[in-house]
């Protein structure tokens, strides 16, 4: 045939056009075209023959045309699967809901003949290799058209098998890398799956793009199944080695948007463990999933602890994440079944790092320090020991020790406190000074401390309205230091 009839784009050409107005003129023309075929059932229905095979077989008049017209259609949608990595946004977007459009019909005038009476049909293979696929690429950030996706995946039986789609390809995809991270296919996926909103209850799954007679029936329509499939999706994206900035993404949504929705959320411990080997604020992160797996789901981590005790270090003082780490370091110490010994060992650990830190991060951690005091009254021994070292150099503690319990924390005392009350900055010395007199039963809140930075520290002493200049010598009040003896009346000092 020498080219499409009247009414009918070139397909072919379309994907090639310059003019930007013509492609979306053609594709807007092909949405209603093939729609109305859809809806008039005016395309061949069942196992479609080869297009030159049916002219020459014996089909009558109107199958050769449903014929002829379904191959039509069908390289309608490869015209709009290429044309969603067109440069233009717009017809992108154009492209996506037209696909969109022929799911929905495809679901209610199914192009493939039912099994049997009573089965379910669902356009699976179009949603998957025409719409989802091509949401995911490896070569080109695909955020924008995702965001545009999301209003689809309202829908349960849309949002089922873009899970499924997802979960198959990151199969097929991750397999040919050989566990080399794939950014930007990585990312696009990351943006896609983290758009999925699950249900919490069953009779929240009400919502479907294509009706099936006995709706009640089809596993689409029970809760279990897209938790399952949820559940494969993250796994399977989860198993691979992720870009570095991605695994924050993940875990600063896992604890509200993943795990409430999984069957077996220990699972996610491999991953968890993968992630805190990263180590900074992303092992932080890490360990809060742990600590969310323990503490909700019963899960046993015994190096817990010691893997919250190995991230002290100088830097936890001066990152950025600073306010996050001391808000979730109290979140895991604040049970008062924790044994002494441990607790000992975090107090004397941030003690000693605590020597070299800057005023804002000293005033937060010495509320820090009284709190665990507080919860835990037999590391008092640590202030209260007489006879105890006075210095680094007396110091029994060790703290090069990676395991908590071989630290001898117990067996030593909390001289840096002592030697914080001497801090060049009164503030720091007054809240050091605390430990010397008993402690309230009151727990101090340090939400308000968390983010003190320099620049607030430095902007309220500016603001401190003083009575009084503090002098290095004693001022003159008289001839012999007296203010109002006899000599004053007599003679002025001037």
């Amino acid at each position: 045939m020498a080219g499409p009839p009247i009414g009918l784009p070139d397909l072919a050409a379309l994907p090639q056009a310059d003019e930007e107005d013509v492609v979306l003129c053609a594709i807007r023309t092909c949405s209603r075209l093939f729609g109305a075929l859809l809806e008039r059932r005016e395309l061949f229905v069942g196992q479609l023959p080869e297009e030159e095979t049916s002219l020459a077989d014996n089909y009558s008049a109107e199958d050769k045309y449903k014929i002829w017209m379904r191959h039509r259609y069908n390289s309608c949608v490869n015209c709009l699967v290429e044309l969603m990595g067109h440069e233009s946004f717009q017809v992108k977007e154009l492209s996506l809901t037209t696909l969109m459009k022929f799911v929905e019909l495809e679901g209610k005038y199914p192009l493939v003949k039912a099994e049997w009476k009573g089965s379910f049909s669902f356009p699976r293979e179009l949603l998957k290799v025409s719409v989802v696929e091509n949401l995911i690429p490896c070569e080109e950030d695909a955020s924008l058209l995702i965001s545009r996706f999301q209003e689809y995946l309202e829908y349960d039986d849309i949002r089922y098998f873009v899970m499924k789609a997802v979960a198959e390809n990151i199969g097929q995809v991750m397999q040919k890398t050989k566990e080399v991270p794939l950014p930007i296919y990585q990312q696009n996926v990351f943006s896609l799956i983290s758009s999925i909103s699950m249900p919490s209850k069953e009779n929240e799954v009400v919502s479907f793009m294509v009706k099936q007679a006995n709706q009640e029936e089809w596993k689409v329509s029970k809760l279990k199944e897209h938790k399952r499939a949820f559940e494969r999706m993250w796994l399977g994206f989860l198993k691979h080695k992720l870009p570095t900035g991605l695994y924050k993404k993940v875990l600063v949504i896992l604890h509200d948007s993943i795990l409430p929705y999984l069957n077996e959320p220990t699972l996610m411990i491999d991953f968890l463990t993968v992630a805190y080997d990263i180590g900074g604020a992303i092992s932080l992160l890490a360990l809060n999933g742990l600590f969310v797996l323990i503490q909700q789901h019963n899960l046993e981590y015994p190096d817990f602890y010691k893997k919250l005790y190995s991230l002290l270090d100088p830097s936890i003082y001066h990152v950025k994440y600073r306010a996050r780490f001391f808000h979730l370091a109290d979140l895991f110490l604040s049970s008062s079944h924790l044994p002494a010994y441990l607790v000992a060992a975090f107090i004397k650990r941030l003690s000693r790092l605590a020597l070299t830190a800057p005023p804002q991060a000293l005033l937060m951690v010495i509320p820090f320090i009284c709190n665990l005091f507080r919860r835990h009254p037999a590391c008092k021994v640590l202030v209260h020991r007489p006879g105890g070292p006075e210095d680094l150099s007396e110091d029994p503690y060790i703290m090069d020790e990676e395991e908590p319990s071989e630290s001898r924390a117990l067996e030593s005392s909390l001289w840096e406190l002592q030697t914080l009350q001497r801090h060049y900055h009164p503030d720091v010395a007054q809240a050091a000074a605390v430990v010397n007199q008993s402690l309230s039963e009151l727990e101090d809140d340090i939400s308000g401390l968390l983010e003190l930075s320099a620049y607030e520290l430095f902007d309220r002493e500016l603001k401190k309205k003083a009575t009084g200049v503090p002098l290095e010598f004693e001022q003159v009040r008289g001839l012999f230091g007296k203010k109002d003896d006899l000599f004053a009346e007599h003679f002025a000092l001037e």
